[in-house]
């Protein structure tokens, strides 16, 4: 407690004095553009975000989700691009908050980590609880427990070296873009109704209105959210300045493709109106064809959400390593945080602390969690496009970082988006994840901010900087 509310002496130059033993270990650049976008294409999870996520989505916006996500994915475009820049200028394993805290400040880089925070924390027990309806024409598991075992699994695999892990999640991507792709060719083959229903979106109880499709974009935006993971990756990735770029492109046009072909498929091959907002997939494919390729299908996608979760726990606890490395909390848990195995090069007591928790939040109701994930996504997103809008001034204009066409116009159209979006987000979602941002700030007027020289030092590993 008296480390949190006293403030040390000499702290400015706390660091510069502290002994080279106490530096954190550094993570080993190993992957290149080919094994960044297999992490990185598994972290969007296609599959998992098509059979898990997205019918939702059908529930809420029916015909029109395919629109909501086109245009979620177009604004992704102009986000890829801040991602891509601020990915070759600021090449930390910490990501968002290392480009906001190097570009506008550490209060707006701690914001930003906090945001980046919750989705750390909520998004993989949401995709893991998904596995037990695929699973279930092969073992009935309760829900909660097949969650949580999967989300167990994934942190015992994400505690390997990363390059094993590009392989095994590799494969597993295969088969969950054969599954989306079988689905896409089923869907097209028994397209019941007009293409102009994806431009004019229908419910079973009628059309679907502009704004319906406004406040979808949140959730949209969560489902296509997983290139991102390229810039946290970029500690580990060889000449950060060309594999950033490529893979985090590569990865949102692939991505997309894989998400948005089948759910237009799907749109116009669902049965009536009602199974299409039933968002029963599996069971549309069992129409289609019969039980035994549905269950071929439902076996591919829960091996996608175990993928899916491994990625995640890998991506995340990246996230926990560099804030311990930047000093974000008292010192035992930095150390803790900052401990990296000998054997794999992981962070191994960060993925447990992401992988862990996530297990035990398997067993919450997290419909309004998922709520709260879309806002912060929402809000993370727009941390990135201010922080891509002073990524060209003072130390940083000179730099040889990849640059963004048509900048400044791209952060501030995607801001002006963002803001919109926003405001039309539930008053209890916004409430929740206000109070998490409030409760954050206080840590940082009481603790981060007293001590700009030993507490939340970001900071970008000197070999990766000649990297770039």
């Amino acid at each position: 407690m008296t480390d949190i509310l006293s403030r040390p002496p000499e702290d400015r130059v706390a660091l510069a004095k502290a002994p080279l033993a106490d530096e954190p270990q550094k993570l080993k650049r190993s992957i290149g553009v080919v094994g960044g976008t297999l992490l990185t294409l598994s972290c969007v999870t296609p599959a998992s975000s098509l059979f898990v996520l997205v019918p939702a989505s059908f529930a809420s916006l029916g015909t029109g989700t395919a629109l909501t996500l086109l245009i979620a994915m177009v604004l992704c475009v102009g986000v890829a691009w801040c991602y891509s820049e601020l990915g070759t200028l600021i090449p930390s394993a910490g990501g968002e908050y290392a480009m906001a805290g190097h570009t506008v400040g550490r209060f707006a880089g701690w914001l930003a980590f906090v945001q980046a925070l919750i989705v750390v924390m909520i998004v993989p027990p949401i995709i893991a609880l998904g596995t037990a309806e695929y699973l279930a024409p092969f073992v009935h598991v309760d829900a909660k427990v097949m969650g949580a075992v999967v989300m167990l699994a994934a942190t015992v695999v994400g505690l390997l070296d990363l390059r094993a892990n590009a392989w095994i999640t590799g494969i597993f991507l295969c088969l969950e873009v054969a599954a989306a792709s079988l689905v896409a060719v089923l869907g097209f083959a028994h397209a019941n109704r007009p293409a102009s229903v994806l431009i004019h979106p229908q419910l079973p109880g009628g059309a679907v209105g502009t704004g319906t499709i406004i406040v979808g974009l949140a959730a949209a935006l969560f489902i296509t959210q997983g290139f991102s993971t390229a810039v946290y990756l970029a500690e580990e990735m060889d000449r950060p300045q060309r594999t950033v770029p490529r893979t985090v492109m590569w990865t949102l046009v692939i991505g997309s493709a894989v998400i948005l072909v089948p759910v237009i498929a799907i749109t116009l091959g669902a049965p009536s109106l009602k199974a299409l907002a039933d968002g029963d997939i599996s069971g549309m494919v069992t129409a289609w064809t019969n039980s035994t390729v549905g269950n071929i299908v439902s076996l591919c996608v829960a091996l996608a959400i175990i993928n899916a979760a491994i990625v995640m726990v890998i991506q995340n606890s990246r996230v926990l390593y560099a804030s311990a490395r930047d000093k974000a909390w008292p010192e035992p848990v930095n150390r803790a945080f900052a401990t990296i195995s000998t054997r794999f090069g992981a962070p191994w007591v960060a993925t447990l602390a992401v992988g862990v928790p996530g297990a035990g939040l398997c067993f919450v109701n997290l419909t309004t969690l998922g709520l709260v994930t879309g806002v912060a996504v929402t809000l993370l997103y727009g941390f990135v496009a201010v922080a891509a809008l002073g990524a060209r001034r003072g130390k940083h204009k000179e730099s040889g970082a990849w640059r963004m066409p048509a900048w400044p116009v791209v952060p501030v159209v995607i801001l002006a988006v963002l803001g919109y979006v926003m405001l039309q987000q539930s008053a209890e979602a916004l409430w929740i994840t206000g109070g998490i941002t409030a409760a954050a700030a206080l840590y940082w007027v009481f603790y981060l901010r007293p001590r700009p020289g030993s507490r939340w030092v970001i900071t970008v590993p000197e070999d990766e900087k000649s990297a770039v």
